[in-house]
């Protein structure tokens, strides 16, 4: 069982709006639309899928991490070597 199963519905919603989102603003650049409206769509989509991606750490660190972190040892430094890794390339983006 994954840690986003209770909130996969909100998950694939939001990541169909941003679906849209990219299709719209690949619309907006082949109708050359102004340069300022499409980067502001673009921050928009980005924002969205920040959104996801703080919402699956989330459900990760609670679930994910927690069960690995009551087991302890290596599989408990593991999970959290991974989850550090995971904050780090969200950081970085």
């Amino acid at each position: 069982m994954n840690g986003y199963d209770a909130n996969k519905d909100d998950l694939q919603k939001r990541l169909r709006r941003v679906e849209g989102q990219v299709r719209g603003i690949a619309c907006m650049v082949d109708e050359d639309k102004y340069c300022i409206d499409i980067l502001t769509q673009v921050s928009a989509a980005t924002k969205a899928l920040e959104t996801v991606a703080l919402s699956l750490l989330a459900d990760h660190l609670s679930h994910c991490v927690a069960e690995a972190s009551a087991e302890g040892g290596q599989v408990a430094a593991d999970k959290i070597r991974e989850a550090n890794d995971a904050i780090a390339r969200l950081v970085r983006s």
